[in-house]
C-alpha cells in the first residue's frame, strides 16, 4: 500500500496553519479541566470519567470535560453509536479524524488516520474496514452527523493563566503524527519547539497516535509542555487495561497520577481511567468477534495493554 492510499493519505482539508490556532483563545474559568482523547466508543471508560468529574464537583470544584476527538470507533451498532454520541456531545468536544470521516466522509481518506510508514499495512486496511462499519451507523443518524460536522477542529483557551492548545493530531493536521512518540524519538524536539513558537501556546494537549507521552522544556526561555494522553478508552501501558486522560488544575488529583508536570500554577497530570474490563470485553466481543478487523487489531491490547512501561511516558528528546 503506497503512502497516498486510503488510511495513509492526509486530505488537504485536514490541514491548518499553526500560527492561526491560538489567535483568539477562549477564557475558561473552571477549576478543573479534563481533556479526553481517544475514548474509542468505550462506555465504561466514559462512566469512570463522569464519576471522576462527579467526585471533583462533590469536593466543591467546577469541572469541564473536553473530548478532543476519536470518541467514536468500536461503537458500530445503532444503540451503542447513538448512546456514545448523545453522552459525549453534552460536553465540550472537538473533531478527531474519526468524527470528521463520519460527518463528512472523504472519497480517498479511508479512516482518516494518516498512518505513517512505521504502521504496518494490515493495521491500515483493518482501520478502513472499521470506519466503513461505523459510517453505516452515522448515515442512519443524520442529526448526530450534523452535530459532529459543527464541531471545531481544535480549541485554544486561557486556563490557569496559561495558553492551552488542545488538538487531535498535530499543529499542522488533524491527523498529523508529529506529536507521536515515534516521531519525537526519531527527530527530536526541534519541530515541536518551532510549533510552540508559531502557536504561542504554553501547553499543547493532543491524542490521535494512541500512545501516551509527556515532554517539558524551554523554548526561547519560555517553559512549555506537551502531553499526549494516548487513549482514554483503551489500554496504554504493559499489563494495564486502564485508559488515560489529562487533568489540569491548580490542585492535585484525588486519583494518583501516573506522571505529571508543573506549568505555572497548574498541575498537569496523566490520570488513569479505571473501568470494568470484563464488561468492556464482553461488549467488545459481541460486536467484534474473533477474526473481525477490530479484534485482530485491538483485542490483545484491550485485554493485556501495550509494551510501554510507565517510566517511558516522560520523554526527554
Amino acid at each position: 500500500m503506497s503512502p497516498g492510499q486510503a488510511g495513509r493519505s492526509c486530505p488537504l482539508h485536514y490541514r491548518y496553519r499553526p500560527e492561526l490556532l491560538c489567535q483568539a483563545p477562549e477564557s475558561w474559568p473552571d477549576d478543573v479541566l479534563y481533556v479526553i482523547g481517544g475514548l474509542y466508543g468505550n462506555p465504561f471508560a466514559l462512566d469512570a470519567i463522569e464519576a471522576m468529574a462527579a467526585e471533583e464537583r462533590a469536593a466543591g470544584r467546577s469541572v469541564r470535560l473536553l473530548f478532543n476527538g476519536d470518541f467514536n470507533w468500536f461503537n458500530a451498532s445503532a444503540p451503542w453509536f447513538a448512546d456514545i454520541n448523545r453522552r459525549v456531545l453534552r460536553y465540550d468536544a472537538s473533531l478527531g479524524n474519526v468524527e470528521l470521516e463520519l460527518a463528512s466522509p472523504s472519497s480517498d481518506a479511508g479512516c482518516g488516520c494518516g498512518y505513517p510508514d512505521f504502521v504496518e499495512d494490515g493495521v491500515v486496511a483493518r482501520s478502513n474496514q472499521i470506519i466503513q462499519r461505523l459510517q453505516q451507523q452515522a448515515h442512519a443518524h443524520p442529526e448526530i452527523q450534523r452535530q459532529l460536522k459543527a464541531l471545531p477542529r481544535w480549541r485554544c483557551m486561557i486556563f490557569g493563566g496559561l495558553k492551552i492548545l488542545v488538538l487531535h493530531g498535530d499543529p499542522e493536521s488533524l491527523a498529523g503524527w508529529g506529536l507521536s512518540r515515534e516521531r519525537l524519538a526519531r527527530q527530536g524536539a526541534g519541530q515541536l519547539a518551532h510549533w510552540f513558537r508559531q502557536t504561542g501556546a504554553d501547553l499543547i494537549l493532543c491524542s490521535h497516535t494512541c500512545l501516551p507521552l509527556m515532554w517539558s522544556g524551554q523554548v526561547d526561555g519560555r517553559s512549555c509542555g506537551l502531553i499526549n494522553n494516548g487513549a482514554a478508552g483503551l489500554a496504554n501501558l504493559a499489563g494495564d487495561h486502564r485508559g488515560l486522560v489529562v487533568r489540569l488544575a491548580a490542585s492535585g488529583p484525588s486519583v494518583a497520577p501516573l506522571v505529571g508536570l508543573q506549568a505555572g500554577v497548574l498541575s498537569a497530570a496523566l490520570v488513569p481511567v479505571d473501568f470494568a474490563l470484563d464488561d468492556w470485553l464482553a461488549l467488545f466481543d459481541r460486536l467484534w468477534p474473533a477474526g473481525s478487523a477490530a479484534a485482530v487489531s485491538y483485542r490483545s491490547r484491550v485485554r493485556s495493554g501495550t509494551a510501554l512501561a510507565p517510566d517511558e511516558i516522560r520523554m526527554s528528546c
